[in-house]
């Protein structure tokens, strides 16, 4: 019976038009698996109205409210199962998952019209599911996280933020510990289910600018989320211009844990702010050693995610601003070492050969006093 239902339900929306982010379409069998998201039907670009106007669709875990105005002994709430369908009263059970509720209103009056004169009812959600969605890409803690209407967030090193309300893309990368620096701001993807119940499931996806967010407070560039949207956010191949900025921001992490070692006053590990640049970090350990420290062969030492290292030298210039090239913001668990001198080298060389030679010399002389002690 339920085979029966889930075909016929495919059946009727096969003849209803779809609601896609507000606008009606026709539904399309040929239609991509993913389908963009940046195009309306009038043409406009603008993928920010297409994601404000989606509509809700229902889930597994979503508790419903049935009232029929007609017989109201029929009426009450309507747990959806795991396997996305609810049971209905005279109908038994039915699918509902991946409808809107507006497609659920209509395909159940349609249903209950079969035993009913006038199913005049009323369907909406009393107690929606949680979120869950997936972050993948340049945030710290890439996963699959549950979001609420009420949350305890925390970037990287910076302070426990509680937010309320529906959750947001800023809210859910928040959770994820925040952003790396190698985050492309100006291009996040935002993927999204389409409502219905056909199969495979299609999606849209939406980018997103969160630099415009960040930089003029575009708040469309931060759309609700809805039950099983990913979010992606790309790599760029060089830090970014506005990364000391963007170390201020809440989406980013706010201090790192970097290695300062060799000719410096106070090597160790240094506990400094985001995107530190790397002239400052030797600055914080104290600076160069004055004549041991070659100040043209510094080495900074990075570990990427994949387990791989990658060695860069820069000159240390201290007028030098911060530059991807010559002074680059700091990761971390990035390692600084600043190689010795010439000089320090010819007298680390000398001292190791003295060394061993003033050693001799002093049992030789202790030798001399015990023997004219004895005689």
């Amino acid at each position: 019976m339920t085979r029966l239902r889930t075909l016929a339900l495919a059946s009727w929306l096969a003849s209803q038009p779809l609601l896609v982010s507000g606008v009606a379409a026709a539904p399309s069998l040929e239609a991509p698996i993913v389908a963009p998201a940046t195009q309306t039907q009038s043409g406009m670009n603008r993928s920010d109205l297409v994601l404000q106007g989606d509509a809700y669709i229902i889930g597994p875990g979503d508790v419903l409210d049935l009232k029929l105005f007609d017989a109201p002994e029929l009426s009450g709430q309507l747990e959806v199962l795991n396997d996305g369908s609810v049971p209905l009263p005279l109908i038994g059970s039915v699918r509902l998952s991946g409808l809107t509720l507006q497609q659920a209103t209509v395909w159940v009056q349609t249903l209950m019209g079969q035993q009913l004169l006038r199913p005049d009812l009323q369907l909406r959600v009393v107690r929606p599911r949680p979120i869950r969605v997936a972050l993948v890409g340049q945030v710290e803690r890439p996963g699959i996280y549950s979001l609420t209407v009420s949350e305890t967030v925390q970037t990287e090193g910076g302070p426990t933020t509680s937010i309320s309300g529906l959750p947001t893309v800023v809210d859910a990368i928040q959770k994820a510990g925040g952003i790396t620096q190698k985050a492309n701001l100006r291009d996040v993807v935002l993927q999204r289910r389409l409502p219905g119940g056909d199969q495979p499931v299609r999606y849209k996806q939406a980018k997103l600018n969160l630099l415009d967010l960040i930089l003029e407070g575009n708040q469309t560039q931060n759309p609700f989320l809805f039950d099983g949207d990913t979010i992606r956010l790309s790599r760029v191949d060089e830090t970014p211009e506005e990364a000391i900025e963007l170390a201020a921001v809440n989406l980013s992490p706010q201090v790192i844990n970097v290695n300062v070692i060799g000719e410096v006053e106070t090597p160790g590990r240094l506990q400094l702010q985001a995107n530190t640049p790397l002239v400052q970090a030797v600055l914080a350990a104290g600076g160069p050693k004055a004549w041991r420290a070659n100040k043209g062969n510094v080495e900074l030492v990075r570990i990427n995610r994949n387990g791989s290292a990658t060695l860069e030298r820069f000159a240390l210039d201290l007028s030098q601003g911060a530059s991807n090239a010559k002074n680059p913001p700091l990761r971390d668990g990035d390692t600084v070492k600043v190689n010795r001198s010439g000089l320090a080298q010819a007298s680390d060389a000398i001292n190791a050969v003295s060394q061993p030679v003033s050693g001799l010399v002093t049992i030789w002389t202790l030798l001399r006093l015990v023997n004219d002690t004895t005689n």
